[in-house]
Formats: C-alpha cells, sequence, structure tokens
C-alpha cells in the first residue's frame, strides 16, 4: 500500500484530474485483475490498447488511472493522471511501489542475441556457489535463492518484474542476475531498476519482426548501456563488431573481454574438446567443463562481472571451472551402443546455429556425420528462415527441416520459407518432416556409429505450440526415447 503522490516520483506527468494523496493498494495493468484500491496503468501494446479497458477498471473498483490519452468523460470519484509515457510510468512507478529494492541488491542485467541465458545462469550458479543468495531471471525459469519459479518470458511484464525483484529481497538475495531481452528494454520492462552491472555478448539478425530494421534493434539494445549510471559498470565484447558502440555513450565504467581484441578480461583457447575447454584467462590457465568457442566468449564475460564486483579472481576461476551451463544450451546424451552423440541446442537464429555447428565440426575426430534437425518459430521473422535452411545445410551433412513452434502459421509454410534459395549441393542434403518427433526419430536412423545429431531451436522448452495450444514436447527426453528404442 502506497499513496498515489509517492510513487508517481520521476514519471513525466501531463496533467493531473483529482487528489493524488489517496491509497494505492495494487498496480495493474491488466484490467482483469483489477480490484478495489488499484491503479490501473493504461498502457498501449502491440496487439491491444489498454485506454479501451480503463471504464472496465473503474467498475472493478480502480481508484486511479495513468493514461496516455485521457477518456472523454472523467469520474469525479476517481484520479487521472495523464503521462507522456504509460510504459515508462509503469516501470517507475512499481519500482517505488515495492519499495526501490534494486538500490538495496546488485542487480547485474545482460543483453545481446546469443548468450544472455548462459551468462546469466553462470553468473546464478557461480555467486551462489560463493555462498552469495541470488536471484536470477532468466529465459529457462526464475530462482529466489533455492526456490525455482517457472519462467513465463526472457523478462516478466513490469510489473511482475518488480514483484518477484521484492521478493528476492524479502528472501535475502544481495545478488540478482538478469537477462535483459531487447522487447523488454524497449517495453520499458526494466525502467526504474538500479542496475549494479550490465554486460553485452553479442548482437546478430533476430527479432526484426518487432523491431523492422537491424539499426533500430541495434538502438534499443545500446539504449539499456545509455541509461546506466557512472557507479555502474558496463562489460562488452570487443571481438564482436558493435560491441564498443554499446558502450560509446554509457556513464558507467567500461570494460572489454575478448578472444583476439585487446581486453581487459583476456581468453586464448588452448583445447577445445568433449571434456570441455582449457583456456588462459589473462595470466592463468584453466579447464572448464563447458565446450565451444561461444562458451568462452560467455565465460569471460562471467569473469569479468565477478572480478568487477571485487571477487577475488583466483576463487573466481576455480569456482566456474567446476559449473555447468544452462539447461538446453550444448546439453548433450549419448546412445551406450553406438555412441552416437546427441546435442541440444536453443540456437534459433541463423549465427547461433553457425557457432553450434562449428563448434561440432571443430569436436569432430574423423569422419563422423553431423546430422541436424532444425525449424524456425511461426509468426517471427520470417526473413531468417531460408537462412538458417541455408547455414543448417552447408555446415552438415544431413539434414531435417521440422516444425519448431508453429504457433498459428501452417508448419508446411514455414518449412517452403526454409527452402527457399537453396543451392542444388544444399537440395541433396536435406529433408523436410512436419511432425517434429518423426523427425527426430528418422535423424537416429539416419547416424551410424559415433556420428553426431544437434536438435536446434527449442532447447530447455517443454512444449510445442500448435494453434494457440501448448503440447508437451522435450527435445532431450524424446532424442532419449529414440536411442533407448534404437539400443533394442
Amino acid at each position: 500500500m502506497a499513496l498515489l503522490k509517492d510513487i508517481l516520483y520521476k514519471v513525466h506527468l501531463r496533467s493531473v484530474h483529482g487528489s493524488t494523496n489517496v491509497e494505492v493498494n495494487d498496480l495493474q495493468i491488466d484490467s482483469r485483475k483489477v480490484k478495489q484500491g488499484t491503479c490501473f496503468i493504461a498502457m498501449k501494446g502491440v496487439s491491444v490498447d489498454g485506454h479501451a479497458f480503463i471504464a472496465k477498471a473503474i467498475e472493478q473498483g480502480a481508484t486511479a488511472i495513468i493514461c496516455e490519452d485521457l477518456p472523454s468523460e472523467l469520474n469525479d470519484a476517481v484520479t487521472y493522471v495523464e503521462v507522456k509515457n504509460s510504459a515508462e510510468a509503469a516501470g517507475y512507478m512499481s519500482n517505488e511501489f515495492y519499495g526501490n529494492v534494486t538500490e538495496q541488491m546488485k542487480v547485474v542485467g545482460v543483453t545481446g542475441t546469443n548468450g544472455k541465458t548462459t551468462i546469466a545462469t553462470l553468473l546464478f550458479k557461480l555467486f551462489s556457489a560463493m555462498g552469495y543468495k541470488c536471484g536470477l531471471v532468466s529465459t529457462v525459469d526464475y530462482h529466489i535463492a533455492d526456490k525455482i519459479v517457472p519462467s513465463t518470458h526472457t523478462t516478466p511484464d513490469v510489473i511482475s518484474l518488480n514483484q518477484l525483484l521484492k521478493e528476492m529481497y524479502d528472501a535475502g538475495c544481495t545478488y540478482v542476475f538478469m537477462e535483459c531481452s531487447s522487447h523488454a528494454i524497449h517495453q520499458h520492462r526494466i525502467t526504474g531498476i538500479h542496475f549494479a552491472g550490465a554486460l553485452f555478448s553479442n548482437i546478430t539478425h533476430d527479432h526484426l519482426d518487432y523491431h523492422k530494421t537491424f539499426d533500430e534493434y541495434i538502438k534499443v539494445k545500446k539504449s539499456f548501456f545509455d541509461g546506466l549510471g557512472k557507479d555502474a559498470f558496463a562489460i562488452s565484447n570487443k571481438d564482436d563488431k558493435r560491441g564498443e558502440v554499446m558502450l560509446q555513450n554509457t556513464k558507467a565504467k567500461k570494460l572489454y573481454y575478448g578472444l583476439k581484441n585487446v581486453a581487459d578480461f583476456k581468453g586464448k583457447i588452448l583445447e577445445n574438446g568433449l571434456t570441455g575447454l582449457q583456456m588462459q584467462v589473462n595470466n592463468d590457465e584453466v579447464h572448464f567443463r563447458l565446450i565451444g568457442e561461444f562458451n568462452a566468449y560467455n565465460l569471460l564475460a562471467v569473469y569479468g562481472a565477478a572480478v568487477s564486483m571485487g571477487e577475488e579472481k583466483q576463487k573466481v576461476l576455480q569456482v566456474l571451472s567446476g559449473l555447468t551451463g544452462a539447461e538446453g544450451r550444448f546439453d548433450y546424451i549419448i546412445s551406450p551402443k553406438d555412441l552416437i552423440l546427441g546435442i541440444i541446442d536453443y540456437a534459433h537464429t541463423p549465427d547461433a546455429l553457425e557457432n553450434v555447428l562449428m563448434t561440432i565440426k571443430k569436436l569432430r575426430r574423423g569422419h563422423e556425420q553431423i546430422i541436424t534437425v532444425v525449424g524456425c518459430g511461426g509468426d517471427r521473422d520470417k526473413t531468417k528462415r531460408p537462412v538458417m535452411g541455408e547455414v543448417a545445410c552447408e555446415l552438415s551433412d544431413k539434414v531435417i527441416f521440422t516444425s519448431d513452434n508453429p504457433r498459428s502459421e501452417d508448419p508446411l509454410d514455414i518449412l517452403a520459407d526454409m527452402e527457399y534459395g537453396l543451392n542444388s549441393a544444399a537440395r541433396r542434403k536435406f529433408i523436410s518432416i512436419a511432425d517434429r518427433k518423426e523427425a527426430i526419430k528418422t535423424a537416429v536412423n539416419l547416424a551410424k556409429h559415433e556420428d553426431i545429431i544437434l536438435v536446434a531451436g527449442k532447447g530447455h522448452e517443454k512444449y510445442q505450440d500448435i494453434k494457440g495450444v501448448k503440447h508437451d514436447f522435450d527435445d532431450k527426453k524424446v532424442l532419449q526415447e529414440m536411442f533407448e528404442l534404437l539400443e533394442r
């Protein structure tokens, strides 16, 4: 509970109608959840405009309305606050309503196209192993110290996020590690949060269905760093061609990590195999359990963040060397008899798929076939579909195009988009099987002794979204079942 006037701090006000000296019991952006004493924030979303539900919110007991456009008729019993941007206002108000807890914890945000989940998860595991109580907000799940809450979005809606952060604070968490998606940044879901630091992994072709242009996508990511305070740290990938651009206007302390260029946190891969990475990190040689060059970057980012927050270098490397990554990120199982290596990875962008397949190529010891099962999500950026198909065929020996989460689209239309523009050599390598389970089964049947199967695109997800219904589906579980059938 709070007074309306107290939670309007930092909000860009245009006009106020009624008293701000009213008590607010609850904040809501969903009119269906409004009850007596709620402050309803009418937001203009991608598909729904909350302004259409102001009357309904008042009917249900809202005593205050935050909006960008005032209704034509005002209710004398209700306070109306006209603001410049409702989404931005929701960020500042939620932060105030839940007690500004992020100023009393160290919150670290991770953004970029690929690597966010692994970096945030590794930071959570590292600091937890070093004895701190931590929170984690990730695509896979949310952690409040030892308690796990299933994840709904990479970054939750602004009110849910601030509620979650308050729960973390109340549970005694002193550190919070959070994935910050471009959608969350653009929609002000993280506005008002005090960040102790932020990390940039990389930026490649993704989410153009939402941002429309790559330049816009870059600007949104960059705005996260532009908003950091001078007491924060900002760590960027020096080897990414936009790595320096991300930090050019930040007030935070600038630091860089990389394998190829001069950096504050410099790494060198000495050995990359199925047992992990042997690396030189600045002046120390360390063995990590994670595999692949992309994980070398993730590990350097985590190391840089920990050192930037005052942790002792040797201790960080010692603990980090024993950690495993996030579920569904280069996750693998091996069939007992034929020793077929099955890899499950969330790679759902051309760049991520290329990174995973290049890593697999480097792990090959002889003439093992690489068989890739891959699809593209429905109702998402269509321009990446032919590129995904091309990358898969170029870097694999055999490819099976299949459904990912088709959502409202016809899976056959998505497969046709993936096949479009393939050259004659690529066309000899692939087949299309819309049924994902059947596609994984076919890959296993095609595999011979010690071949490598990559099942890409869904990673940790435990469902398949078809026509608005989420059906149980777990790539790793299905692959394991097919291996067991093969062994009989």
